[in-house]
Parts: C-alpha cells; sequence; structure tokens
C-alpha cells in the first residue's frame, strides 16, 4: 500500500489584519510607503483594502499548488488557525481539487504571531487504504531544562525555562491501511538577519539544532528499542539547510549555478548517524531546492527549507522512491536552473502574486 505524504509553508494564512506598519516603517507595506496616509484609521482602512485584493490571487495560486501536489497528507506551516484553515478549504481548495480534506489538526502554538502547524487528511489514501488517527500530541510546552538541552550557546539568548520550539512539534499516530505510522511536523526557528556582525543563520543555529534534538528525543522516546525498525516521518520548513546553490549573474548578463556544502547545519542532529533520510537529495544536487533567496546580484542563492525525512527503515523500503517539488507558484524573480523552468500559474506576478516563496515537497512511498 502506498501514502502520498507532503509539506508546505503556504506562509500567513491569516484571518487578522496587521496595523503594525501605522508604528514601525519597516512593517509596512511597500504599496502603502508609495502615498500619503494622513491617519491611523486612514492606513488601516487602506492596508485592509490591499490585503483582501492581494489575497485572492495569493490563495487562487496556494490551492493550485496544493492540488498539484495531491497529497494523501499534507502538513501545513504559517496557519493562523482552524477557522483560517476551514475558510481556504471551503473557498479555494474546494474549487481547485473539487474536494476537501475531511480530518484536520490544528494545536496553537508558540509563535508570537500566531502562525501554526498544521496537517489535513484524507479519509483513504488514494488507493483507499483508510487513514485512522489514533493520537494527537503537542509538544509546545517542552523547556530546554525538560530535555537537558541547555548550553551555554543557548545561554546567550536563552533561559534554560525557555520552550524548545518556537512553533510546535506536532505528533501525530496514525495507522495507514492498518499499518501503524507516525508524522512529527515542525517550523523551526527563522534564520532572521545578520546582527552584531554575525551571520544570521549561524546566529540562530543553536536553537534550531536544540529543536532538531528534542524532536529526535520524542521520536526514540516514542520507539524505544525498535527505532530502526519504525516507521515514520518529520516534515515542515525547518529554516536551514545542509547545502545550497549559489547563484551568480543578472537577468542580463546570464546566470551561474554553484552546488556547495555547508560545514555545520542544524539539520545534521538528523542525518549524521543514518537516523532518518532527506528524500529530495534523491534528486540532482542543482534541482533539490524549495526557495530562492536574494538580496541583490552579489547574495543569492537557491536553498532546500523544507524537508520530508523518512525513517530509515522507510527509506530502505523505498530505495527508489523520488519526490516531486512544485514550482509553478514562485513568483518570476526566482531564477531556474536550466532545464528546470516551470509554467507559472496564471497571474503569477514578479514578486507577488504568488502561491508562497515556498514549494510545496511530496513523495509517494510504500509502508512496510
Amino acid at each position: 500500500m502506498s501514502l502520498r505524504l507532503g509539506t508546505f509553508n503556504i506562509e500567513n494564512l491569516m484571518t487578522r489584519f496587521d496595523f503594525t506598519g501605522w508604528r514601525n516603517q519597516m512593517r509596512q507595506d511597500r504599496v502603502l510607503r508609495l502615498f500619503e496616509v494622513g491617519s491611523k484609521l486612514e492606513y488601516e482602512q487602506l492596508e485592509q483594502a490591499r490585503l483582501i485584493a492581494e489575497t485572492d490571487d495569493t490563495r487562487q495560486m496556494s490551492a493550485l499548488a496544493i492540488a498539484d501536489a495531491d497529497a494523501d497528507i499534507l502538513c501545513l506551516q504559517e496557519v493562523d488557525n482552524m477557522p483560517a484553515l476551514e475558510a481556504f478549504e471551503y473557498g479555494y481548495l474546494y474549487r481547485m481539487v473539487g474536494n476537501g480534506y475531511r480530518q484536520k489538526f490544528l494545536v496553537e502554538g508558540n509563535d508570537g504571531r500566531g502562525i501554526d502547524v498544521a496537517v489535513l487528511m484524507r479519509e483513504e489514501t488514494r488507493s483507499g487504504q483508510k487513514i485512522e488517527v489514533v493520537d494527537v500530541r503537542s509538544h509546545a510546552l517542552l523547556t530546554y531544562q525538560d530535555l537537558g538541552l541547555f548550553n551555554d550557546e543557548l545561554a546567550l539568548t536563552n533561559k534554560p525555562t525557555d520552550k524548545i520550539f518556537k512553533r510546535d512539534c506536532l505528533e501525530l499516530e496514525l495507522k495507514i491501511g492498518g499499518k501503524p505510522f507516525s508524522l512529527y511536523v515542525v517550523h523551526f526557528k527563522s534564520m532572521g538577519n545578520a546582527r552584531d556582525n554575525r551571520d544570521g543563520r549561524l546566529g540562530t543555529m543553536a536553537i534550531r539544532a536544540a529543536e532538531a534534538r528534542a524532536v529526535r528525543h520524542i521520536v526514540e522516546h516514542r520507539f524505544g528499542g525498535d527505532i530502526a525498525g519504525s516507521s515514520f516521518a518529520i516534515c515542515g520548513d525547518m529554516n536551514d539547510y545542509q547545502e545550497r546553490v549559489k547563484v551568480f549573474g543578472t537577468r542580463r548578463s546570464g546566470y551561474r549555478f554553484e552546488p556547495v556544502q555547508e560545514d555545520v547545519s542544524a539539520l545534521d542532529v538528523f542525518s549524521h548517524d543514518g537516523f532518518a533520510e532527506n528524500v529530495v537529495t534523491r534528486r540532482d544536487v542543482t534541482d533539490r531546492w524549495t526557495l530562492y533567496h536574494a538580496r541583490g546580484p552579489q547574495e543569492q542563492h537557491l536553498c532546500q527549507l523544507d524537508y520530508i525525512w523518512l525513517s530509515a527503515a522507510l527509506a530502505k523500503t523505498n530505495p527508489n522512491a523520488m519526490p516531486d517539488i512544485i514550482r509553478n507558484g514562485q513568483p518570476f524573480r526566482t531564477v531556474f536552473p536550466p532545464g528546470q523552468e516551470v509554467e507559472h500559474y496564471p497571474r503569477v506576478g514578479w514578486d507577488r502574486p504568488k502561491a508562497s516563496d515556498h514549494c510545496p515537497v511530496v513523495m509517494e512511498f510504500q509502508l512496510p
């Protein structure tokens, strides 16, 4: 029997307007900066109109990306709450797919903006196997001292009693056609900008490494001595990478692509001893990216931030299974290596609207 599993950072699936740009121009939308706004009330009215107009195109593309992923189980990141998820499903997914996902799970996590991880599941897989939910557990309340993870590097910005997960690790114990399968959905700490002459990724890596160690602890505690034969997957936006593709050049001059390995990554916690496999590494080294990052022509790269990690047992059972990466919703500014170009969804813009800056990752595999 096969299961099609996917993950997607849908980006800001919100039911709330963000008016903080009135006080903080760094958070103000670039369109509104072009106009003279005389009062807070006028600003709020303009921001509401702008966001409502932009959101319809954005969510149509998000739904198209989810439809193309066609997952039996889809892990989402950056979902405001269950009403937001239901409104998106009823208003967009039904129109794109013709049906929704009957089983939906979301637990409020730790993010200050209120964005959470969520899971959408069909009642049956495409091959007709029943998807049963045995248990759902949030690990949002775990602290560094709970798992003995606090160290000197974390002490620079954290306390022992701080929560490990900046959003959550949502654990689902499932049965697929009667066979056990465990799923762990995460959204790790974002990299942020450079501060104090330190790279933003390296400056926040200790937090992500602790999150990864906590996930591994949870998985190992769940399976005990049977970890080698267990069926599990860890999915989500992990905001880190073990390799990337540097991009050199401009639209006018043309582009050159150079794959590079990173010396260290928070995700080494999963891979260094074969605990789990990042199945996207089965693709060509220049074709593993799920996000394009650019700050001018001197700082451009393609990298993988969105992951499906399969347990060693599942990876061994499915040695030839290849994940798909859905890139049709990427904005036109994204630079594609030769041979990877896609047909963009209708109305995709240079920077927006878009399905998301992230690409859905999906893989079909057999359960042992």
